[in-house]
């Protein structure tokens, strides 16, 4: 069966409204028109080069058109891209080159020197395209055929390459577009950083709609002021891509309801979305918000909530399957849980990954029989989440089984109590973590932020009391202005549990 792909949108919308502005960014503006012959031109020099199905393209470029209208091309010969993150360090980006096991390099000449990065077949740097040879791209793509690999963290601490397929990518897309209602009216903000997953939600999904996306430089989008002001220079009305500790410190700069209130709709995604909604931001943000969870093995999304004006803040609330994905709470059995049991969740349907490239046995492992299947051969994922289902079918999630801490052989989920933290008043973030003393005795240190300058460590201490037993209490409180945080947004919890000094025993 063949694939639908977004290159075959933007020739339709090139056909259509040729001079329609598909990107923009501070030095260029790009119609479909220009964007189609664009990608047309560069899948032909990486046909021409030798690239065939399924066969894996780092693509290696600043942020902007150039990298936008790579990844098509990729796609549009037959490919799939691996786009990084030219920022981070180059020994990381060395071993995803390895791990996503890619042939073909799209770059400059300027930035491959300076990568140096291990691609053993063609470098296509577009810089000195005007030589290369060219041939026509395949006149179809297969249904299960790659569409690009990206990252996560594996649990070597070497980062592993989700394979994701094509009928999946688009039937994604095509969700997002309908589910967020994007249009050919639409500005939509590319917000998430080249490399990180949900970066292809606010990339290509504007472009399969036919509307128009925003490229700026990641300078201006962290920011604040900056961005507020580009919001209103580009007419931005959409951003698909962000995490709750994003927005966040989004929230918390002077003015913020006012400069965010061109936005109809911001999507979030790959953080707990509660403290944000316990710190009472939600009123901050006139128009939709929308919370999506999934991981990367999953095509990005799997479930969705629609976060009412007046939000449930005790509880994380992450909606119902999109289209196409099923979404089982299994107990240690793969047996379905009880509605109101806790149970890890499995995804399955269209979304799920091939797997992991170049390692069969962490595929096998996360990537099981679906015990419900209607057709053999189907696959559920299994997240390492936990969560229950509501009476209503809503989702909720509970956090993660690998964060559990076991402590005088009690089993203790670190959500439970930052859940428990968010409930007092001056708390507006909070993250739990372990330490151990200078007597090799593990306890819990709570990390909070908010307006805590009157309230004691006996007061957070009193208020946990009440709702939690003396073994979920932390021996520490860790007052900090912000949380730090990854290149992607989330919060950096590594960096918190390391950050961590023993804690001495009184004599």
């Amino acid at each position: 069966m063949t694939a639908r792909t977004v290159a075959d949108d933007i020739r339709d919308h090139a056909t259509r409204a040729p001079e329609a502005i598909a990107l923009v960014s501070p030095t260029e503006t790009v119609t479909y028109a220009a964007l189609a012959d664009r990608v047309e031109r560069l899948a032909r020099i990486l046909v021409g080069a030798g690239m065939r199905t399924d066969e894996r393209c780092v693509v290696a470029l600043e942020p902007g058109p150039d990298a936008v209208i790579a990844m098509n091309a990729v796609m549009r010969a037959g490919g799939a891209f691996v786009t990084l993150d030219v920022q981070q360090p180059v020994p990381r980006l060395a071993a995803m080159v390895g791990t996503a096991c890619a042939r073909f390099l799209i770059s400059t000449s300027a930035l491959a020197e300076r990568l140096g990065l291990p691609v053993p077949g063609p470098a296509i740097l577009l810089d000195r395209l005007d030589t290369l040879p060219e041939l026509p791209p395949p006149d179809r793509i297969e249904s299960t055929s790659l569409a690009y690999a990206s990252h996560t963290s594996g649990s070597t601490g070497v980062p592993r390459a989700v394979m994701v397929r094509h009928h999946g990518f688009h039937r994604f897309l095509r969700f997002v577009v309908r589910h967020c209602e994007l249009d050919r009216d639409g500005v939509t903000l590319q917000l998430g950083p080249l490399g990180w997953d949900a970066s292809v939600r606010d990339t290509f999904a504007p472009l399969v709609a036919g509307g128009r996306l925003v490229l700026l430089p990641r300078s201006v989008l962290l920011r604040p002021d900056a961005m507020f002001d580009a919001l209103d220079e580009y007419g931005v009305d959409t951003i698909l891509s962000t995490t709750p500790t994003f927005l966040t410190a989004l929230a918390n700069h002077p003015g913020a309801a006012e400069r965010l209130r061109r936005l109809r709709l911001i999507a979030t995604s790959a953080e707990s979305l509660r403290p944000f909604l316990g710190a009472g931001h939600r009123r901050v943000i006139a128009g939709r918000l929308v919370n999506l969870y999934g991981p990367t093995e999953c095509t990005v999304t799997a479930t969705c909530f629609e976060v009412p004006a007046a939000p449930d803040a005790g509880a994380d609330l992450i909606g119902t399957p999109i289209d196409g994905a099923t979404v089982h709470l299994l107990g240690d059995d793969m047996r379905a849980v009880q509605d109101g049991d806790v149970g890890e969740i499995h995804i399955g349907g269209a979304g799920v990954a091939r797997g992991y490239a170049g390692n069969p046995r962490e595929t096998a492992e996360k990537f099981v029989p679906d015990p419900f299947a209607a057709t053999p051969g189907d696959r559920v994922y299994r997240t390492g989440d936990l969560g229950r289902r509501r009476p209503d079918g809503t989702l909720e999630f509970l956090g993660r089984c690998d964060r559990q801490i076991k402590i005088r052989g009690y089993r203790i989920e670190p959500a439970e109590i930052e859940g428990a933290l968010l409930a007092h008043p001056a708390v507006h973030g909070a993250v739990v973590t372990p330490a151990v003393d200078d007597r090799d005795r593990k306890y819990l240190v709570a990390h909070v932020v908010g307006v805590l300058d009157g309230t004691t460590d006996a007061e957070l201490r009193a208020h946990l009391a009440r709702t939690l037993p003396p073994y979920l209490m932390p021996r520490r409180f860790v007052r900090l202005d912000r949380f730090p945080t990854t290149r992607n947004g989330k919060i950096d919890r590594a960096t918190l549990t390391a950050s961590g000094a023993p804690y001495p025993v009184a004599p």
